[in-house]
């Protein structure tokens, strides 16, 4: 691409990122008024009662709807650093500021041989589809910690290793990352730094693993991929009910906990098959961590008893890693994630109340929204696994070369 044209681009970029993220702020900030239920109330009613809790030195113990890692405090006591402003309007000023942030490491990632910009016009493209919700939780922050990992796993693996950890303990999902990395230095990095982080929230904050024991008795959120039967099943006479459980909306009765135990199975499924792959895995390429980062998050997120909407910001930042490498195999499932994303706005919040009702549209937008991650989470693990992994015919005989002399892996 010429300089000129290049420049024309990422002007372009900046000022389509620039539009559309003072509309997700007004919005948050209730200048627009956005169709549907107030997706601010978790941040100016949840998060704000955990600051006022965090900020005495203590986790919440007793709530139940703590279900975050010690870590997560930093994100939820962020606020305070803006003191002259409102502890809602503070969060979402950060949560701009960490958006921003997400696009400047994807900008920079996208630079040398081999590399692209469609990983940062993903971002830009796919965060505003997903409407405001992703301004009013804390997952942006998360998700902006993740692409600094992932770009930083080629040429900085210790730096890679400290950033999953702090991700970990910030949303526990980054931990995903370290399936798709090779080499020791990543893993003790992590190790190190995840120990001494938790170390510390454990001695200077009584009940930082509180969280663990919250999520025992939780149902099937209606907005996961095990939902769907329920949703069918309430038209044909099945009693149970849709109750706020655990800080989600969730089925409770009947057939629930068969439904959510076949839903840890299958991520039980979703880790083994992970593992082999990892195992049996001979080619390597500057992409290939990206990749297996972007379909781990798939696979889990799929697989999940809960599907959040704010989950999606995990899918896109991951897929939009990939999309810096020009020779990632994950255009395809990328693709279906930011088709996923404008579904996902409209089941939550434009038109949630059908979700709950499970009534004709509701059903529609969650197979829609749902079919879209599960068709992407099949691609990409195809795509992985032929990209990775050698064909049996290439497996040489007892009597012939050893693998590893004939298989070539890229530095």
């Amino acid at each position: 691409m010429e300089p000129t044209a290049a420049r024309g681009s990422l002007a372009g970029l900046l000022g389509i990122w620039g539009v559309t993220r003072a509309a997700l702020l007004l919005c948050v900030l209730k200048v627009v008024v956005f169709p549907g239920p107030d997706v601010t109330s978790d941040v100016s009613v949840i998060y704000r009662g955990w600051y006022d809790v965090l900020v005495t030195g203590t986790f919440p113990q007793d709530d139940v709807t703590w279900q975050y890692p010690p870590a997560a405090a930093l994100a939820v006591l962020s606020p305070a650093v803006l003191p002259f402003l409102e502890y809602a309007t503070a969060f979402f000023v950060l949560a701009l500021v960490s958006d921003a942030a997400a696009l400047a490491l994807l900008l920079r990632g996208a630079r040398g041989t081999g590399r692209s910009r469609r990983g940062a016009w993903l971002w830009v493209a796919a965060v505003p589809l997903l409407g405001p919700t992703v301004y009013a939780r804390y997952d942006v922050m998360v998700t902006a910690v993740a692409v600094a990992a992932l770009l930083a796993a080629g040429r900085h693996p210790r730096l890679a290793g400290a950033l999953m950890a702090f991700g970990a303990l910030l949303k526990v999902w980054p931990a995903l990352l370290l399936l798709a990395v090779r080499g020791r230095v990543t893993w003790v990095s992590a190790a190190v730094t995840g120990v001494a982080v938790a170390g510390l929230f454990a001695v200077l904050m009584p009940g930082a693993f509180a969280f663990l024991g919250f999520q025992r008795d939780r149902g099937t959120e209606v907005e996961s991929l095990g939902s769907l039967v329920f949703h069918v099943a309430r038209h044909h006479g099945w009693d149970g009910e849709v109750l706020l459980n655990y800080g989600s909306v969730e089925f409770l009765g009947p057939y629930v906990s068969w439904v959510s135990t076949g839903a840890l199975f299958l991520t039980g499924a979703a880790l083994a098959w992970l593992v082999l792959r990892r195992l049996l895995a001979t080619r390597f390429a500057p992409h290939t961590a990206a990749d297996a980062a972007f379909t781990a998050v798939l696979l889990f997120t799929v697989t999940s008893r809960v599907i959040s909407p704010q989950y999606m910001v995990w899918l896109v930042g991951t897929a939009a890693v990939c999309l810096c490498f020009r020779e990632s195999r994950m255009g395809r499932p990328a693709a279906l994630v930011l088709a996923a994303c404008p579904v996902t706005m409209l089941e939550f919040p434009v038109w949630f109340g059908h979700v709950v009702a499970s009534d004709a549209l509701g059903i529609t937008l969650l197979t829609i929204r749902n079919g879209l991650l599960v068709a992407a989470s099949l691609l990409a693990a195809r795509a992985l696994w032929r990209a990775t992994v050698p064909a049996r015919r290439e497996i040489p005989s007892a009597a012939g070369p050893s693998w590893a002399e004939r298989t070539t892996v890229p530095s």
